[in-house]
Parts: C-alpha cells; structure tokens; sequence
C-alpha cells in the first residue's frame, strides 16, 4: 500500500528507471568477472604465459573501465530518478494540503506539516536513490560471487556458509532495532521543528517577559531526546562496521590458511586464492548493503506512511461539482450551530439572521462569544454541525468554490503579507488587477498615504512576516487586498484595531462611500466601530441576543448596554 505513492510517480521515469537498472546488471556482472580475469592472470605468470598476460590484462582493463562507466551513468540516471519523484511527490502533498479546510490543518498542525513535505520526502529520496543503485546488485552480487566463490575453490564452501551465517546474524541484530528509533527520530524532527518556529515568531513575547530561560529548558529537553536516538543509532552503526571487518578478515585469515594446504596437493589453488578472498569480500559487501539498504527502507517506510497519513486525509470541506454562478450579497442564517473538534461545548448556538444585499453589518460582544466563529462560517472555512448558512440565497454547500471567492472577501484581525512585492500580496485579492484597481483599493484602505512615499510603490518589497512595515500599514494593505476585488461581501475581522482613530474612520467612510453595494460585516471589540451600521448583532456566549441599530440596542439590549456603558466610561476616563 505504501509503495503504491512511488509506483505512481515511478510510471512517469520508466525508461530511465530501465536504463539504470541495466547500468546496475553491467556493473554487477563487471565486479564479478573481474576476480575471474585476474585468477586467470596469475595463473598466466606462474605458467609464465607472457602473451596470454597481456591479452588477459587488456581484458581486465576493458571489462573495468565498462563497469566505471555503467556505474557512472547509473549514479546520474539515480539521481536525476529519485530528485525527480521527490519533487513530484513534494509538489503532490502540498497540493493535497492546499485542499485542507482550517479543521484539517489544525489536526495536523503547520510545524509537523512543514517536516513532511521536506525531512520526510528526502528520507523516501534516498530510498529511491538507493534502490535504483542497490536493489537488483545486492541479489545478483550475493548469488553470483557465492555460486563463483564455490567454484574457485569448492574444498572452501564452508568457509562462504559460515561467513553467510555471522554476516546475517549481525545485520538481523543490529538493523531490527534501528526501525523503532527511526520513528522516533521523526516525531522528535517534528517537535524541535514546532518549538524552533514558536520561538522565532514569539520571540517579541517571549524577549519581553524574560522567558529565554524556560523556552531553552524546553527546547533543550527535546533536542536532547532527538540527540539520544541519533547517538543509538550511531552507536549501532560504530560497532556493525567494525564487526563486519573482523568476520570478513577471520574468513580471508581462514581461508588464505586452509589453501596452504590444498596447494601441496593443488598448485593452482594459489592462483584462485586472490579470486576465492575476493569472492568472499563480494558476499560479505552484499549482505552489508542489503542490510542498510533495510535500514533506510525502514526509516523510509516512516516517511512513506506520515506522506500517506497527508494524502488519505479527505477535506473536511468539499465542493459541488456545479456551474459557476453569480452570487448576491445576501447572507442569511438558518438554525446555525457549531462547535470546534473536541469541544463539548457548542462555540454557536441556534444563530439565525438575514443580511440584505449592499447592508453594512457590526457584530459585537465580548472575547470569546462567537464572532469571528461566525464570520468564519460566510466564506465557509467551517461548515456547521447544524443549520444552514446560505450566500446569494444558496446553501454553501451548493455552491462552487470559485464562485464563493469571488463574492467573498474575509479581512483578517491578524493582517497575514507573503514575502514578494506589494503589487504581488494585492493581486491575491485580485489575479488581473490593474495599477488603476489597486490605486482606487489602497485609497479606500487608507494604505495610498504610504505607499505613494515609496520609490517602487507597488513594486516595493515585502519581507519575510511583512517585517518591514508597521502593524497599522499590514493591516491597511491587507484590506486593499480585500477590497480591490469587489466583492458582493465583504468581511472585517477586527481588521481595523491597529489603526488610530481617524484613519479608522476615514477607512469606514471610504468604505461607506466606494463600496455601496457590498454587504460588510465589521466584527468588533469596540461599539464606535459599528455605530453608524445598518445593523448590530449582538453576541453573548454563542448566541445571537440582540439585533437592531444602535439607538435601538442602547435602549433594549443588556448585553449592548454593559459594553457600551464600559467603553463609554473607559473613553471618559
């Protein structure tokens, strides 16, 4: 079953697969006529044969130089075969992730997810690698140099059963145990992975409350246990080599022994004992290799089954397979409840509510009462457990994706910029956007203040986590990306709260004027966001508790009247 990933990438290499496995054969049959040749050679100079010498010494270069070169174009026909599927087995898993919904990267978690597509993908190149130059060698060399060893000299055959049998031995006790720990090693890989990339992206947070201590305990302690493993493993392999050497040079010592004596009786038997040890050697490399080759095969098989684990995961999130259709900005929500993987608690709770087209929406209440859960339903990053969100007067789940993202724009608290351009994050938002589109987008985001100061404007760069802009100009970039599209909705996620309060309300004002007939939903902490909305909806502990316009709400909703007293109070303050 998990050969079958390789099987599938492996169709598309086939004659290079072929070619090599022929270099393979050539070579293989290369190393084992040579010790023939060279017992032929010294049986030549003990018979004192000059011209069959030199005939046989010709042979013996040529038959060498074919096996340098069959193994030459073996090694890059290999390579070019194993960095080959591993790119498309890579380009494959990150496909398969793409499709994820937000509940499905969350099981995974991005850390453990980021050392499959790179750790785990090199392990299954080496396998490859390593196949493509060992598989078919091993078996030929082993059955070849043992069936020429007994021929050379068959009063010796023990001698190639015993050194068969120790050989084995010691591969079957070292290499068993190291599978386990390669396993280890791999889940070890992916929590120093997880822990590095916490420290790195917290790292203001965890500077500014004096936490380097304890974050390097934490670290340590894993990178420790990651440290034990390597150090095992290491250890095995320290003592396997050496003991292969011993066994190896006690069968040559044993052998080069015993035909002291047959030379008496067989002076020939001198000429074959350099083919006879050389034979031995061969035997003895093979089982050697077929037993690493298991130990990368196991540690590989890890890496296959965590890169099956990626590519068997179903999208909690599916999409219909219907035309593509225009959508209005309508949102209605019918008996809607939902709750998070492993929660007991419903994060919503029978939510129902309409939004006309063109209507502009505040949703308020306080941390954790389900706003951003709810927000999160429209673009349909979740489904929910019960009910029915409808866009356009569809079912969600009736409509196709790209007609979803077409007429929906979610602007995120968190303003999220990839490395590249500004021009590249904008047409994110929009693939064919114009200098004209995102000229009219970054005025309504307020972000043409900034980026007009700049030389390159839309071709400046953005650096890694946006590093080199402020949070209040992420955050204006990330709404013209939002913007610059159209969409028939338009969803603000506290997008505004790194913003002072006039360019939160010339933000709002552009809003209000250049994008008429967009439904806008601003979720946010503070009421002065949401005041001249249509309509608030007010949350308490997943439950929609109140609807209407402020005045209305300041007069008969509770909630709506402790948050607004707060705030009110704060500002008076």
């Amino acid at each position: 079953m998990l050969l079958k990933i390789l099987k599938e990438h492996a169709r598309k290499y086939w004659l290079d697969i072929l070619l090599a496995m022929v270099t393979v054969v050539v070579m293989a049959g290369s190393t084992l006529w040579q010790p023939k040749l060279l017992q032929n050679v010294i049986t030549a100079i003990l018979q004192n044969q000059s011209h069959k010498i030199t005939t046989l010494g010709i042979y013996l270069i040529v038959i060498a130089v074919i096996g340098l070169l069959a193994g030459i174009l073996n090694t890059i026909l290999s390579a070019k075969v194993a960095q080959s599927m591993s790119a498309d087995i890579r380009e494959t898993v990150f496909r398969k992730i793409e499709t994820f919904s937000f509940g499905n990267i969350e099981k995974f978690q991005a850390g453990n997810l980021v050392v499959r597509l790179t750790n785990d993908v090199n392990q299954i190149q080496n396998l490859i690698m390593t196949a493509l130059q060992s598989l078919l060698r091993v078996p030929i060399l082993f059955v070849g140099a043992f069936i020429l060893a007994i021929n050379t000299i068959h009063q010796l055959w023990w001698i190639i059963l015993v050194l068969v049998l120790l050989v084995v031995g010691i591969s079957a006790a070292t290499f068993g145990k190291m599978g386990r720990h390669f396993g280890l090693m791999q889940g070890l890989i992916d929590r120093v992975n997880e822990l590095a990339k916490e420290n790195l992206v917290g790292v203001r947070v965890v500077k500014s409350f004096n936490q380097e201590k304890n974050e390097e305990k934490r670290f340590n302690e894993v990178s420790d246990q990651l440290n034990e493993q390597n150090i095992f493993v290491g250890t095995l392999f320290s003592v396997l080599i050496p003991a292969f050497t011993l066994v190896g040079n006690l069968a040559v010592v044993t052998a080069i022994y015993f035909v002291g004596d047959l030379a008496k009786s067989d002076p020939g038997s001198v000429a074959a004992i350099a083919s006879f040890v050389n034979y031995l050697m061969q035997v003895m490399f093979a089982i050697i290799i077929g037993g690493m080759m298991m130990t990368f095969s196991a540690r590989a098989m890890v890496s296959l089954q965590r890169i099956r684990e990626v590519l068997d995961t179903q999208p909690e999130i599916t999409y219909p397979e219907v035309p593509e259709q225009e959508l209005d900005g309508s949102v209605s929500f019918e008996n809607v409840s939902f709750s998070y993987e492993g929660e007991n608690t419903p994060t919503l709770k029978d939510i129902n509510f309409k939004a006309d087209a063109g209507e502009m929406i505040g949703i308020v209440g306080a941390t954790g009462s389900g706003k951003s859960t709810l927000a999160q339903l429209i673009p349909r990053l979740f489904d929910p457990q019960t009910g029915v969100v409808k866009v356009g007067g569809v079912d969600l789940k009736q409509v196709n994706e790209k007609s979803l993202r077409k007429a929906v724009a979610f602007v995120l608290q968190r303003a999220i910029l990839f490395s590249g351009t500004i021009g590249d994050n904008l047409k994110q938002g929009k693939k064919d956007a114009t200098e004209h589109d995102m000229n009219r987008a970054s005025r309504i985001a307020q972000a043409a203040e900034f980026i007009d100061r700049l030389p390159e404007r839309y071709e400046a760069s953005v650096e890694e986590r946006s590093a080199n802009f402020s949070g209040g100009q992420k955050q204006r970039l990330s709404i013209t990306r939002g913007v610059i599209g159209q969409p028939k909705i338009l969803i603000m996620d506290d997008s505004t709260s790194a913003l002072d309060a006039h360019s939160e309300k010339l933000v709002q004002e552009a809003l209000n004027h250049e994008l008429k007939g967009t439904t806008t939903f601003i979720i946010a902490e503070k009421i002065a966001s949401v005041l001249h909305a249509d309509r608030i909806l007010v949350m308490d502990d997943g439950q929609l508790v109140g609807e209407g316009t402020h005045a209305q709400l300041v007069k008969s909703n509770r909630i709506y009247q402790e948050i607004y007293a707060t705030q009110k109070g704060k500002e008076a303050i």
